[in-house]
């Protein structure tokens, strides 16, 4: 039977995942093809960040053993009460790419999570660099009957959810950056991506992609900003799988609340939790720039800034500390 190389690729990563060597010939007959094919699927796999190496006689190893990533261990982590629908790729161009185009035969918060995403996306436009087995990378479908107005400030409740899971595995000092940044003493640590489509008038279904720094290679180049990754913070190997239970479960419960009672509830969380509350900053939207005292946000997930005594809402931009 012939394989696409994307199965290939997933069948030599389950091979190698144990950190044991493997030669190029039993990996060969392992998958059913030649030993310089084996060769390129693994210069393939280097390419987007597994650390594979070869020893001359002895083969293809793992820098160190990898716990992959599982459909049916992280639906037995959420439970049978839990009606999310799980689905685990290897390898994919974007998760909210691959739930977007779907999104009109998807289920109600439909999960897919992927070891590595070649083209994955952050806000802006920017990309989000995705090495393979270092991260979680995850998209969520939803959809809101109460249309757009219904789903402001939705990324700040993401957030929050992923806040609060990961103080239930003992990382407590996170911090918010407004709308969709988590941080770890002042290091970017996850980051969110909501897209929505619909029409004005009728419901909007969201696309709710989560990346989040689990054990990063020592070498991230076309990072551009400072990051920092769980298991730098923890000192400790972080089980992804549990990781991700947690999070499908802790935002399903909270996004059920939010459509009821929209973002009001979850502001006090916020604040305690707010990156650059009582701080001055700048925010810039396009080519305008301003500048102000932040206050928080308010029900619908904007941003308050206090000038000179007058405090204003802002709905879009981005914000960074204000410096002499």
């Amino acid at each position: 039977m012939r394989r696409k190389p994307a199965q290939t690729r997933s069948l030599l990563i389950k091979q190698l995942a144990n950190g044991e060597f493997n030669s190029g010939e039993l990996l060969g007959e392992l998958v059913g093809v030649s030993r310089s094919a084996v060769a390129n699927h693994i210069k393939y796999l280097t390419n987007i960040g597994l650390d594979v190496f070869s020893v001359k006689g002895r083969g293809y190893r793992l820098a160190a053993p990898l716990l992959l990533l599982d459909q049916n261990k992280i639906l037995d982590l959420i439970g049978q009460e839990s009606n999310n629908i799980v689905e685990v790729v290897s390898v994919i161009d974007s998760t909210n790419t691959y739930v977007k185009e779907r999104l009109d035969d998807l289920p109600q918060g439909f999960v897919c999570l992927a070891e590595a995403q070649t083209h994955g996306r952050g806000r802006r436009g920017k990309t989000w660099v995705s090495p393979f087995g270092s991260s979680i990378y995850m998209s969520m479908a939803w959809t809101f009957s109460g249309g757009y107005q219904s789903i402001a400030g939705l990324s700040l409740l993401v957030g929050i959810a992923i806040n609060r899971s990961l103080a239930q595995v003992g990382v407590v000092d996170c911090k918010l950056k407004w709308p969709n940044d988590v941080y770890y003493n002042l290091k970017k640590l996850a980051g969110i991506l909501v897209e929505v489509e619909g029409q004005v008038g009728s419901h909007a279904s969201a696309v709710i992609g989560i990346g989040i720094n689990i054990d990063l290679p020592i070498c991230v180049d076309e990072i551009d900003q400072p990051f920092v990754d769980l298991v730098s913070i923890t000192q400790k190997p972080v089980n992804r799988n549990e990781l991700a239970g947690l999070i499908i479960v802790t935002l399903t419960k909270m996004l059920k609340q939010f459509e009821v009672e929209g973002l009001a509830p979850f502001l006090p969380e916020w604040k305690d939790a707010d990156l650059f509350y009582n701080e001055y900053v700048y925010l810039e939207s396009g080519s305008n720039r301003i500048q102000g005292l932040s206050k928080g946000i308010n029900e619908s997930g904007a941003l308050l800034l206090d000038n000179g005594g007058k405090v204003t809402a802002h709905h879009g931009g981005e914000i960074s500390v204000r410096r002499a």
